[in-house]
């Protein structure tokens, strides 16, 4: 734990120690995503279904070549299908990217981005499927975007993310019995984003 404590005390130092040198840009990003939802497939088959996702962004350059940090806080709309039913998550996502760009400096670059996402649902959170069976989404949840993405004219971003849920997503009930089956729901996204 003092080890944890000790990194984390001096990336702060160093954000804080070099905020002169360090490049900060907001903008807008928004993207299509398609839904993975995996759940036992002895239980029930569940379908691909694209979705969105927009919200204001902002990304911060250390002054190592290279190497930087995004956030975003992003609506997003999620769905797949079960059965006769829809599964609609609607949320608030907060990812935060560690992010390694490399090519031609402002002209044009290729990056690199990983990092945890944190999601609060703010749509129905359960669903009724076949008139008896019942899916009911978490409040919260947490995952893992993995992307990748080109840089152009230091303005515009075009990137590729694959965001894996850790935990389950939500938790779906046969036929009102005690047999709980869990679900995640991980995406593959396609965006864009515009920093002024």
């Amino acid at each position: 734990m003092k080890k944890v404590f000790t990194i984390i005390s001096l990336v702060a130092l160093f954000f804080v120690a070099t905020p002169s040198q360090a490049q900060t840009r907001f903008g807008l990003k928004g993207g299509f995503n398609v839904t993975n939802m995996s759940l036992s497939s002895d239980v029930l088959n569940s379908s691909n279904r694209a979705g969105f996702f927009i919200g204001p962004s902002v990304k911060f350059t250390l002054p190592i070549v290279g190497l930087g940090v995004d956030a975003a806080a992003l609506y997003d709309q999620r769905e797949a299908k079960l059965a006769d039913a829809t599964i609609s998550q609607k949320s608030i996502n907060i990812p935060i990217n560690a992010r390694y760009t490399f090519g031609l400096g402002d002209t044009a670059g290729l990056y690199l981005a990983a990092g945890p996402q944190f999601g609060i649902n703010v749509g129905d959170e359960n669903f009724k499927i076949a008139n008896t069976d019942n899916y009911q989404l978490k409040k919260t949840n947490f995952s893992i975007n993995l992307g990748a993405g080109v840089s152009l004219l230091s303005h515009l971003e075009v990137g590729f993310n694959y965001n894996i849920a850790l935990g389950k997503t939500g938790d779906f009930s046969l036929n009102n019995a005690k047999n709980e089956y869990d679900s995640k729901n991980n995406a593959w996204q396609i965006s864009a984003a515009y920093y002024f």
